[in-house]
């Protein structure tokens, strides 16, 4: 596949956003669609009023009811954004005077969301309510299971509705059929923060809490971490949220587990990024619901004694190290399987979309290997893990322009019985089919792909900010870049790109490649590309004049500080 460099338009007036904003920072935002400098206010008042997402007062209304003798269980799923929504939900109605405890599924023994498996577990804790964060949306079985044991439902979700919603007494999600809600792009955490907001609200108004109770944005950290982790859209209301979010947690007012969690991946709180929660801390949240159960991940996040969520980190670092050698295992597996592909089939270049499966991965990783596959192929990409009587759970991960759960949905309409289960968002699915279902489902996910309307004909396109000038190749560019975000899903982080002389080039720990390049005026940066290399692939190091899209970034060692280039793709210049 031959990738070409599209760079960014920009506008010719961007003198709507002022002198403030460094020169590159201000062409940056410009090329983002951002006009006036009021579009990058993060303020708490910028952010979209509460009562304007649909059934939220109905739905603090149902949790005010339980607050005197009501039980409530808060199910959440086994991600980041279920663990922080979860987390989230039960600090505050803790703090506010309920009783409220949670049930997470293990994703090997029930699967996701409010199953009626689930529900039967839950129903021997006695709640009076079940609330869902991150899930419910598709849970029509497990509604009707809680009701059948008397237990009312409250459903928050951000997931895309089917068509048909369950029967829950109140459903939350600002992506129902209709809903006019200015931020469909809400996490799961966000919505259970304006559910919480609604309540806080009630009870306020109520006389029930002292002057001194905190209100919900004392917990904006976790609102930050599960946003960021969850890849949602970056809209300028989730940037509010995960902008005031870092704030918190720079001024060191966070929640101890996440202290905690910074503090093991070597992260400063004070020079926090969202690409730190999204690289550093999220994966090792993660790493517990994907090996073993995310209630070891909401513990932490839920421990206020230092000591306590220090060890409880440790052991979801733990994890998180055996997770990267699983993963990097079925990595190198899923891309051998992708080069035999092409050696067997001479039109394999030309798929649109591709299944892998392999009978020895894990379902938790399989994700992962899709996500990386993807970036490889520059395609949708569905990895399979086998779960145990006959079928298989997958994991999707999809490219610009291809929306993977509408694709899913259209099989599903199209060939009913394919799909066992299956939900998500534009860039990410979960799903499950029978395992003799495979190959027939690989050709119609391939032709539905195929034909999708609104495919992007950028799929061999790499979008950059375009050339930086060898003035602008600074730490101080590097340092206003980083101050600009928060940067994520919809609001990219700048990327540039330019061609420098690679001087010298060699492997770190078998998958990155280090390398000393020379730019314009014979200028020597540092520069590192991050798993670029397949070790089972004989590839040369690159020398020469090569094409680099980089990012700037900032190398800090003992102390000093130093620009670095992260190279994403060294392409012929």
């Amino acid at each position: 596949m031959t990738l070409r460099v599209v760079r960014r338009t920009v506008p010719q007036d961007v003198g709507g956003l002022g002198d403030a904003f460094h020169p590159v920072l201000r062409r940056v935002y410009a090329a983002r669609g951002v006009r006036s400098a009021s579009e990058l206010d993060t303020s708490l008042e910028h952010l979209t009023p509460v009562g304007t997402l649909e059934s939220v007062e109905a739905a603090a209304q149902l949790l005010l009811a339980q607050r005197d003798g009501g039980r409530i269980l808060v199910i959440g799923d086994f991600d980041a954004d279920g663990a922080t929504s979860t987390a989230l939900m039960l600090r505050a109605l803790r703090a506010w005077g309920f009783t409220a405890d949670f049930l997470v599924p293990n994703r090997f023994e029930f699967g996701y969301g409010l199953t009626p498996e689930i529900v039967r577990v839950a129903a021997e804790r006695k709640p009076t309510l079940i609330v869902t964060v991150d899930n419910g949306i598709a849970s029509l079985a497990g509604v009707e299971e809680a009701r059948a044991h008397g237990i009312e439902v409250l459903i928050t979700d951000h997931h895309l509705p089917g068509e048909q919603l369950p029967a829950a007494r109140v459903i939350v999600n600002p992506n129902l059929p209709g809903s006019r809600f200015a931020s469909g792009s809400l996490a799961g955490v966000g919505v259970a923060f304006y559910v919480l907001a609604a309540l806080r609200r009630q009870l306020s108004a109520a006389g029930l809490l002292e002057a001194a109770a905190p209100g919900v944005a004392e917990w904006l950290d976790l609102v930050a971490l599960g946003t960021v982790a969850d890849l949602v859209p970056l809209d300028h209301n989730n940037r509010v949220l995960v902008d005031q979010g870092l704030k918190r947690i720079r001024a060191g007012r966070c929640v101890a587990g996440i202290r905690a969690l910074l503090a093991l991946a070597s992260r400063q709180p004070a020079r926090l990024v969202s690409a730190d929660l999204g690289f550093t801390v999220g994966p090792r949240l993660n790493a517990a619901g994907r090996l073993e159960d995310m209630s070891i991940g909401i513990q932490c996040l839920l421990e206020d004694d230092p000591a306590a969520a220090a060890a409880l980190a440790e052991r979801l670092d733990a994890l998180n190290r055996e997770r990267r050698e699983i993963e990097a295992r079925m990595q190198t597996e899923a891309l051998a399987a992708v080069r035999g592909l092409a050696e067997r089939d001479p039109n394999a270049e030309q798929r649109s979309a591709v299944c892998l499966f392999d009978a020895q991965w894990h379902q938790g990783v399989v994700g992962l290997v899709a996500s990386r596959v993807k970036d490889r192929l520059r395609r949708p990409v569905i990895a399979f893990a086998a779960a145990g009587d006959d079928e298989l759970r997958g994991s999707a991960r999809s490219v610009p322009g291809i929306h993977i759960r509408d694709v899913l949905a259209q099989i599903d309409a199209r060939h009913p019985g394919l799909i066992g289960r299956f939900g998500g968002h534009a860039m990410a699915a979960g799903l499950s089919l029978p395992r003799a279902a495979l190959d027939p489902f690989a050709a119609c996910f391939d032709a539905a792909v195929a034909a999708w309307p609104e495919r992007s004909a950028l799929r061999d396109v790499i979008e950059t900010d375009g050339a930086l000038a060898v003035q602008e190749i600074a730490l101080e560019t590097a340092e206003a870049l980083r101050a600009g975000g928060p940067w994520g899903q919809a609001f990219p982080e700048p990327s540039f790109d330019g061609v420098f002389t690679v001087r010298t080039a060699r492997v770190v720990a078998e998958r990155h490649l280090k390398m000393w390049v020379h730019g314009e005026r014979n200028r020597a940066f540092d520069a590192i590309a991050f798993n670029s290399l397949d070790p089972q692939a004989a590839v040369p190091l690159p020398q020469g004049e090569r094409r680099l899209v980089y990012r700037l970034d900032i190398n800090e060692y003992q102390g000093e500080r130093r620009l670095q280039l992260l190279v994403d793709h060294i392409l012929d210049p």
